[in-house]
């Protein structure tokens, strides 16, 4: 018997010659959907719908790292080493209390001479995953250090935990999309639907949101123009978004609604 299909008023027929039933779906999640036969390693026919499902995912950046600066000059090395080192160790203890683990604090210590004083300069590079204890943490250290403090603006990006997740969350909504439309598809048709037979990522983007720092810096400036108050506003930084798209073909088998077996 031939497995091939043509719809017509009223229901569907076989057909003695080949053929192919084919569907272009505008719809999100499916680009072509085909039922047709495709020949088996064995030779036999195997009655196949082929789908074609799209699905994008995005997600802010999970972590921001923040730099956190302290400096002194005295006459003697004992007495400038002390004198940061006292800063030091207060900025290190406010950022443990806020959770930060020893892994997402990196320091760093610079001494030297120029004529007669001793110089030295540190500096603590912090990663939060927790953006608002990150804000509760800077601003202690700047009314507690006030001007011996140097907060650096907030580096936002994702980890790469975060980016896997999102380029699997992608993957799996494409496979569900096609496989939702499949179903649709089937029904129309009056088949069944079975298993998937082959799943294929076929591509795979990702993309950023980009900041506008001009744009940023234009409006800025045009604020400090009409608002003399605002004269050492800056402009918060944003949050950066990753985008991941996937495109899958997924191959279900497929059968008559009135047949109980393949």
């Amino acid at each position: 018997m031939d497995n091939r299909l043509q719809l017509v008023p009223g229901g569907m027929k076989p057909l003695s010659f080949v053929s192919q039933f084919a569907v272009d779906e505008p719809e999100q999640g499916v680009v072509e959907t085909r039922v047709g036969n495709r020949q088996n390693p064995v030779g036999s026919q195997v009655r196949e719908l082929q789908v074609t499902g799209t699905a994008e995912v995005s997600s802010p950046a999970d972590r921001a790292s923040v730099r956190l600066s302290v400096g002194n000059s005295k006459a003697t090395v004992n007495e400038v080493t002390s004198s940061v080192s006292r800063r030091l160790e207060y900025i290190l203890q406010a950022v443990r209390q806020h959770g930060v683990r020893e892994d997402d604090l990196t320091v760093r210590k610079f001494l030297h001479r120029d004529e007669e004083l001793y110089h030295m300069n540190a500096e603590v590079t912090v990663t939060f995953s927790d953006f608002e204890k990150m804000e509760n943490a800077c601003s202690i250290l700047l009314e507690k250090l006030d001007k011996s403090v140097l907060v650096g603006q907030p580096k936002f990006f994702h980890s790469a935990e975060c980016l896997n997740q999102v380029r699997q969350s992608a993957c799996v909504s494409a496979v569900e999309n096609a496989h939702q439309k499949a179903s649709r598809v089937s029904q129309l048709l009056g088949q069944t639907l079975g298993a998937p037979t082959l799943v294929r990522e076929d591509e795979t983007q990702e993309w950023k949101s980009h900041n506008d720092d001009d744009d940023d810096e234009e409006d800025g400036r045009r604020r400090l123009g009409q608002d003399t108050a605002s004269a050492q506003a800056v402009p918060l930084p944003r949050i950066p978004s990753v985008t991941a798209s996937s495109r899958v073909s997924v191959y279900f088998r497929i059968r008559d609604g009135n047949r109980k077996k393949f």
